[in-house]
């Protein structure tokens, strides 16, 4: 008989879904590990547009934190009488919770109980976060970590357009541009997979201005690299659009026929001539016009910003100026060009969409809006005059703890690492009568708590998220969690049923993703027309995208859109780009703020004559609280470092390697030096995803921007001094 060849073996089954780092939510695939039953691995998905298959080292490893090795797979309880966490029974665990939520209620009032969620969590469990917070515990002090993230640049964006989404626009019309200047922003570490738009962008003879006081491995690429002192972007955007004005490069015609304001914002900018610019930022003023003629000689641009110059305690005004200079020049609502903002966290744009901020509500509504407040109470089935108003900004609640602020439940975030003035912070969340806190991991700030509950991670759960072009996109569930961790939506459904809400609280993603569509619709971020099957079929659906079957509440932001709402009964097909045909004002015109720069709140001085700046690394994401926990991560960044140029080490008689303490009105931290220049002599970088002794955000200053309530991260004053082994 014939010899016949072995059948080859069957490729094991993937499952589509997202990473879950930062807001790129690069697609990949899961499939069950060669040669080892309970692990998953990564799989290419070069179908997905937004990352076409790459991944960073740190979407490859994600499945690492999978391990029972190295997460949560038990509730913990702290026992009085050893003060140790301990496990319990969930029975337990839930119990103790709405113990000490509800005596905290019933003592001192709602408001004496706190919610502070993350930018990780997705849409549904933002979501029913938001709503649990107001429903059943009836307090106005929730808030999220995503406050941290980009903040300044919603606000920025909503005075100006009427309408915060990351970006107006598709990644895709990046490399299509003619000219991006990208602010305080590292790329090539924080989101590698999105350096290929860059560098598409310089293929098509396109040009890169980037602005960082370190040279970056992304001011690398740069055709110009603006190196400003910490501190001092708003200035620099004013000195930009100065020579804008004073060159005649300004566009009439866009200005005089879809603006307003512009007269007085020209007047705030006329104060701020080159060579003053240049004494305030350090960058000269042959780069400066070099920018604006790199900028305006190119037939379309952006401006990009990221954390640089937002977490700053003027950072919406600085948003503001890049925007000035992109209206100014006709670098708004046109296509292939526009300001958009560099969202962080995974969900950093969903999770304040849908309820977790403390000022809004499903659908990026305003909670002191009574039509808002009116169609959201409808939705949840409650009187609208039971809804609690606006309440603590994140740092403010955190300050809080302790004092107005009597417990606190926690989920998906590590303020003892993220937060400004990190050691204050994590006193206040000592001094609390009672700490819950949900996390796949014990965090820093779990290792606090007086109950932990784990939960499941994105591999594990099926939900939503929206990324920074505002593409909603679906992460499904690849594999079971382990025995003994539930997800956050049955955390919810749990604990609302022991406070008396039986009802309200489902545990099935989509019914929870159904009733946050009614409840966005007719708002500025419309969900209404998406569904997981659309989210499924389309590689992701952008809102605004309101349900346009008949009788279907419209959106009253979908006139902002370029795309015309579709004929009754036909599905909406989403808003890639914004602004085309209209801002989302009242009267369709964007608006100029006029701004003015102003110091940093912390100005070095001979006590504390060295500018500190944070940031982060490409093998660590945010705390750290997952990636640690992953031992190749590890490898490549196994802790922190003080980065400080040659002349301030020569200066201070630091070599590299010596340990070096890093001293603020707020603390001290301790770590190795590493000498460079590609770091401003009168500035140290320290990366903030370590807790200890290397804690950056022990130094950083909690100042807040008086509108969007951001802290000030990115620029203090601190004195180095050598520390003896």
């Amino acid at each position: 008989m014939p010899r016949t060849s072995p059948a080859p073996a069957a490729t094991p089954p993937s499952t589509p879904t997202h990473c879950p780092y930062c807001a790129l939510q690069c697609g990949m695939k899961l499939r069950a590990a060669a040669g080892d039953g309970d692990g998953v691995e990564v799989v290419d998905r070069t179908d997905f547009p937004v990352n076409r298959g790459a991944l960073c080292g740190k979407g490859r490893t994600a499945p690492a934190v999978l391990s029972s090795r190295v997460r949560l797979t038990g509730p913990l309880v702290r026992r009085p009488a050893t003060g140790r966490l301990e496990p319990a029974t969930w029975e337990e665990a839930l119990a103790k919770i709405a113990e000490g939520l509800g005596r905290t209620r019933e003592v001192y009032g709602p408001d004496a109980v706190g919610v502070f969620g993350g930018g990780g969590l997705t849409n549904e469990k933002a979501y029913a976060l938001g709503k649990f917070a107001r429903v059943v515990l009836s307090t106005s002090q929730i808030d999220y970590n995503g406050r941290f993230c980009m903040s300044s640049a919603a606000a920025a964006h909503q005075k100006a357009f009427g309408l915060d989404r990351g970006l107006p626009f598709p990644l895709e019309d990046i490399p299509r541009t003619g000219c991006v200047i990208l602010v305080g922003s590292n790329l090539a570490e924080t989101m590698p997979p999105a350096l290929r738009y860059l560098t598409e962008l310089k293929e098509n003879g396109g040009t890169l201005i980037v602005v960082d006081p370190r040279r970056t491995r992304t001011a690398e690429q740069a055709d110009l690299h603006l190196a400003p002192r910490p501190g001092t972007d708003l200035a620099l955007a004013l000195g930009l659009l100065h020579i804008v004005v004073s060159e005649g490069r300004t566009d009439e015609d866009f200005v005089q026929g879809r603006t307003a304001g512009w007269d007085e914002a020209r007047a705030a900018v006329m104060a701020h001539w080159p060579e003053l610019v240049e004494r305030i930022t350090g960058v000269p003023v042959p780069q400066l016009r070099d920018a604006v003629r790199m900028f305006c000689d190119a037939p379309a641009g952006m401006v990009l910003t990221a954390r640089g110059p937002e977490q700053q305690s003027k950072g919406t005004d600085t948003v503001g100026a890049w925007i000035n200079l992109c209206l100014a020049t006709g670098r708004a609502g046109r296509p292939l060009s526009g300001y958009g903002c560099l969202t962080g966290q995974g969900n950093g744009q969903g999770g304040r969409e849908h309820g977790q901020k403390a000022d809004q509500l499903p659908g990026y509504r305003k909670l002191t809006d009574p039509a808002a407040r009116e169609h959201v109470a409808g939705v949840w089935g409650v009187d609208p005059d039971s809804l609690p108003g606006p309440g603590r900004s994140a740092y403010e609640l955190l300050d809080a703890l302790g004092g107005d602020i009597k417990s606190l439940l926690l989920m998906g975030s590590n303020p003892v690492v993220s937060a400004p003035r990190a050691a204050h912070v994590e006193e206040r969340l000592r001094s609390l009568d009672f700490l819950a806190v949900a996390d796949v991991v014990l965090s820093e700030t779990a290792a606090l708590a007086d109950v932990v509950l784990p939960v499941t991670q994105w591999a594990e759960e099926t939900g939503t998220t929206t990324n920074l072009e505002g593409r909603v996109l679906l992460r499904r569930k690849a594999v079971d969690p382990p025995p003994g961790v539930r997800t956050d939506l049955e955390v919810l459904h749990s604990l609302a049923a022991l406070l008396g809400h039986e009802k309200g609280f489902p545990v099935d993603p989509e019914e929870v993703f159904a009733e946050l569509r009614r409840a966005s619709a007719g708002g500025p971020a419309d969900y209404s027309g998406i569904s997981y099957r659309r989210i499924a079929e389309e590689d992701g659906v952008f809102w605004p995208c309101p349900d346009t079957a008949p009788g279907s509440p419209r959106s009253s932001a979908s006139s902002a859109s370029s795309v015309s709402s579709a004929a009754p009964g036909d599905d909406h097909p989403g808003t890639p780009r914004l602004f085309l045909d209209r801002f989302a004002t009242e009267d369709g015109r964007a608006r100029f703020v006029p701004v003015t720069h102003r110091p940093a709140a912390e100005e070095p001085d001979a006590e504390y004559p060295v500018l500190l700046t944070t940031g982060r690394v490409v093998a660590q994401y945010q705390s750290g609280a997952q990636t640690r926990r992953v031992d190749e991560l590890n490898a490549a960044a196994p802790g922190p470092f003080v980065e400080l140029h040659p002349r301030l080490a020569q200066r201070l008689g630091v070599s590299e390697g010596d340990r070096l303490s890093v001293v603020s009105r707020r603390g001290r931290a301790v770590a190795p030096a590493r000498i460079t220049d590609s770091i401003r002599s009168d500035t140290v970088f320290m990366p903030f995803h370590w807790p200890g002794e290397g804690r950056a955000n022990t130094l950083t200053n909690p100042a807040l921007d008086p509108t969007s309530r951001m802290p000030e991260f990115k620029v203090c004053a601190v004195r180095i001094e050598r520390t003896q082994d």
